[in-house]
C-alpha cells in the first residue's frame, strides 16, 4: 500500500512539474545569453501567461503620415528577418545589431546588446560598423553583416537608415531588418534593456 501511495506522490508531483507555465523561446531554447558592454544579458520571455501590451506599445492605429506601415523589404537586397535569426545575430561577435531610433526612443528600453545609432547620422556612424572613410564618403569592403531595427511595422527609422546606408556604399546584402521591432519584441514578452 505504501508502494502505490508512493508512487501516486510522484505521479502527482511530476503532472504538476509539467503543468508549470513556462514560457520559452523556442521547443529547445528556453533562453539566450547575448554579450553586452555591460556583461551577459539573459533574454527570456516574461513567464506570465496572463501579461498583456499597455500603454504606447499595446496602440494599433497610429496616424499615417507619419506612421504609415512599412514594407516587407526596405530596399534591394536586404534580408527581413525575425526573432530566433536576431538572436543568432545577438550572439555573433562579427555580427552588429543597431537599434536606428532616437536616442529617447533608445532610453526608454532596447533590445539587450543593440547599439544605439539614430538614424538622423548613421552615415556619419559607418565606421563603427567596418566601414574606412575614403576621400568620397566611405569605403565599405570589410563591412560588418548588421542588423537594424526601430519600434515597428509602423515605424520608418530603421528603413530610412537602411536606404542612406545602401546609398553611402554599405553592402545591402550585409544588411538585415528586424521589421518587428520594439513592439513585437515586446508583444512576445522578450527581455528589454533600459527604461526603468
Amino acid at each position: 500500500m505504501k508502494t502505490l501511495a508512493t508512487a501516486f506522490a510522484a505521479a502527482f508531483i511530476a503532472g504538476s512539474a509539467q503543468a508549470d507555465p513556462t514560457v520559452g523561446i523556442t521547443k529547445s531554447m528556453p533562453e539566450a545569453t547575448v554579450q553586452t558592454k555591460n556583461g551577459p544579458q539573459v533574454i527570456k520571455r516574461i513567464q506570465d501567461p496572463s501579461h498583456e501590451l499597455t500603454g504606447e506599445w499595446a496602440r494599433t492605429s497610429r496616424p499615417c503620415p507619419e506612421f504609415c506601415i512599412q514594407p516587407m523589404v526596405p530596399a534591394p537586397g536586404v534580408s527581413t528577418i525575425g526573432e530566433l535569426e536576431l538572436l543568432e545575430m545577438l550572439q555573433d561577435p562579427e555580427a552588429v545589431v543597431v537599434d536606428s531610433r532616437t536616442s529617447d526612443w533608445f532610453q526608454g528600453g532596447t533590445i539587450p546588446g543593440a547599439i544605439n545609432i539614430p538614424y538622423t547620422y548613421v552615415v556619419d556612424e559607418l565606421g563603427r560598423l567596418g566601414c574606412l572613410p575614403d576621400f568620397d564618403g566611405w569605403d565599405c569592403a570589410e563591412a560588418k553583416r548588421v542588423a537594424l531595427f526601430c519600434n515597428g511595422i509602423w515605424c520608418g527609422q530603421s528603413p530610412t537608415a537602411i536606404r542612406n546606408m545602401i546609398a553611402a556604399g554599405y553592402p545591402a546584402e550585409r544588411i538585415s531588418y528586424y521589421r518587428g521591432g520594439m513592439q513585437v519584441w515586446r508583444l512576445l514578452g522578450l527581455t528589454v534593456a533600459g527604461g526603468g
